[in-house]
């Protein structure tokens, strides 16, 4: 089978966090498919067997890509349009694998070129213009209500990444058998083609390599790995970081060797997380390292005594809830749908999102170890017979026998 993939992404760029598209791809090539991936201009590219990937002009004098909509997407968008059309004229496909906005042009390419449809369903665009709060304008998410309906209608099947998202595409689409739950679950390595060349990353200079190195200096001199509390991901303001410095400051008045280690952020980010753990004394206790590699980050994750997820919003799982569930690493997260679609108290210690809430957590774990540990190999078990590599490819190979 014949694949175009259509990844409006800056891909593959850790800031863009197209993970998703990666191991779907990745698996489409080890199904034995062939693919073409369409994407941004901006990003590393990796290495995929039998996949090409196309991308458009990098436009890089107009700024990076950024999460959330944007102007300067919709601005990509419109190449991508135009590439996409250029694609299906020169090459024959059998299916056009559509992530997150790109459906709404390819649900229309799709009666002129007689090609089936996958609907690659990140999350609601309209929920998510309200989360960003990209216009207030009620038209506009108006608009984006009927493509998104029209899209879900038109495709032959439709993924969704946890079960918030399947009960609302199900409630929308005429036929609910064609919607599949595919989670982001699965985090191999990403083989990016300037290190299997020997060259170097056009992103290398985005990593802050002195931070990183004087961040975990710091905290390997003062603090013991077991008494360490880690999180790991974006600094945006719905993942309640601002709430978790605070009540860490609670933790150390009663752990005083405790210590949070804070891995990922944009440089400005990063700059006032710091000032403001400094403001409420936690300079000796708090490390940030800034944006780090994927493998780094798993490494430091398993070192840790406990990792963390205080988000404070949203329905969507993470990728890297299934990659703590499978650590062996006890888990914190707070008591919201994103996390309680895959977590339960059987597997973590879960808390309100609040200050007194996550304090209470980091404290229950890191003075009883045992039940800590107990949860935590819970999680490994229930990860290997529920979202593991395995069972990723048997839903991806379902997927591509409805299509087929």
């Amino acid at each position: 089978m014949r694949v175009l993939v259509v990844a409006p992404q800056p891909f593959f760029s850790p800031r863009g966090t197209p993970f998703s598209v990666y191991y779907r791809t990745l698996l489409t090539s080890e199904l034995g498919h062939e693919a073409d991936l369409l994407t941004y201009g901006q990003g590393d590219d990796v290495d995929i067997p039998r996949v090409r990937i196309i991308r458009i002009p990098a436009f890089r004098f107009l700024g990076k890509v950024k999460t959330g909509p944007s102007g300067l997407k919709l601005f990509l968008d419109l190449f991508m349009v135009l590439w996409t059309v250029g694609l299906l004229l020169r090459r024959r496909y059998d299916v056009i694998h559509a992530h997150e906005e790109s459906v709404f042009w390819c649900r229309w390419l799709k009666p002129l070129f007689r090609v089936r449809l996958i609907y690659d369903m990140h999350s609601s665009l309209p929920q998510q213009l309200h989360n960003f709060s990209y216009t207030r304008l009620r038209f506009v998410h108006w608009i984006f209500e009927r493509l998104e309906n029209s899209a879900l209608h038109a495709a032959d099947a439709v993924i969704t990444i946890c079960p918030s998202l399947e009960i609302y595409a199900r409630g929308i689409a005429a036929d609910p058998d064609k919607v599949l739950l595919i989670e982001n679950s699965i985090f191999d390595p990403i083989r990016f083609r300037h290190a299997l060349e020997g060259t170097e990353s056009p992103q290398a200079a985005e990593l802050p390599a002195p931070v990183v190195d004087e961040a975990l200096k710091a905290w390997q001199e003062r603090h013991l790995p077991e008494r360490t509390i880690v999180y790991a991901g974006t600094l945006e303001a719905y993942q309640g970081i601002d709430t978790l410095i605070a009540a860490f400051a609670h933790v150390v008045q009663t752990v005083p060797d405790a210590g949070l280690l804070i891995i990922g952020g944009q440089s400005e980010q990063v700059a006032n997380y710091r000032k403001l753990a400094s403001e409420v004394g936690l300079e000796h206790h708090v490390y940030f390292t800034g944006q780090v590699s994927q493998t780094l980050a798993q490494e430091l994750v398993a070192r840790a005594g406990a990792c963390i997820s205080p988000r404070c919003s949203g329905n969507n799982t993470p990728l890297k809830i299934y990659h703590l569930m499978a650590s062996g690493v006890p888990l914190i997260a707070t008591r919201i749908e994103s996390h309680t679609q895959v977590l339960d108290d059987e597997i973590a210690t879960l808390t309100n999102a609040s200050i007194e809430g996550l304090a209470a957590g980091m404290l229950t774990v890191l003075e009883d170890r045992d039940q800590a540990n107990a949860k935590a190999r819970e999680g490994q078990e229930r990860y290997r017979s529920c979202y593991s590599r395995a069972v990723y490819a048997e839903k991806m190979q379902f997927l591509f026998s409805k299509v087929a």
